[in-house]
């Protein structure tokens, strides 16, 4: 049995959901939230296997959420599941962990052979995601100079640290200032440092290297 968590803002469209995977005789819905700080605690509770979850929600957002998630459940499986197919998007959840990325729009044959391909620890992935995500390592193993990152000789202090998970999810410096009740150009200086510490050009690569360093 796959134990399955809703997470998004419109109940009603959690409700649509639970009714369309509870007629399958392999998956459960053990629970709803609608915010992402909620589903993190129903989460801790409900032990799911899978999480559905919404990305552009009030409060807490998905992508948080998912980074919570799986730092402290690794065994639950997150499939993002949104209206965009926005790159920032994209990429946001699976540097959060998301092990799949669906549209709201896609059929409901597609949506429970995913649930059960992320219990089963496979990827789901939209046609037209998958396509942007081999893009975009195309264009990383094409530049010039990349190699594997390597241990940081100096490391990232905790406020860093903040500062590389927030731009990781693409906010803009005035945004994780807003996030961690700093000032704009304290949020600056802590990107630079970054940067310098990791041996990255830009926050893009920045995410990357922290992403495969283990610290995001």
């Amino acid at each position: 049995m796959i134990r399955v968590l809703l997470v998004d803002d419109q109940r009603l469209f959690r409700e649509a959901l639970a009714m369309l995977l509870s007629v399958h005789d392999d998956i459960e819905v053990v629970g709803g939230a609608g915010d992402g700080a909620e589903a993190v605690e129903l989460a801790a509770r409900l032990d799911p296997d899978v999480v559905l979850m919404d990305l552009r929600m009030p409060g807490t957002d998905g992508v948080t959420a998912t980074r919570r998630l799986r730092a402290e459940r690794p065994r639950t499986q997150v499939i993002a599941l949104t209206t965009f197919d926005d790159d920032t998007d994209v990429f946001a959840a699976i540097r959060a962990g998301a092990i799949g990325y669906l549209l709201k729009d896609a059929s409901s044959e597609r949506l429970v052979e995913a649930v059960r391909a992320a219990a089963r620890g496979e990827s789901p992935l939209e046609p037209a995601v998958a396509a942007k995500l081999v893009a975009r390592f195309a264009q990383l193993a094409d530049e010039p100079g990349r190699s594997r990152p390597q241990p940081l000789v100096t490391p990232l202090t905790d406020r860093e640290l903040d500062v590389v998970r927030l731009l990781a999810d693409g906010r803009s410096n005035r945004e994780i200032a807003a996030a961690l009740f700093l000032a704009e150009g304290t949020v600056k200086n802590h990107v630079t440092g970054a940067l310098a510490k990791l041996g990255a050009r830009d926050r893009t690569q920045a995410a990357l290297k922290a992403r495969d360093l283990g610290l995001l």
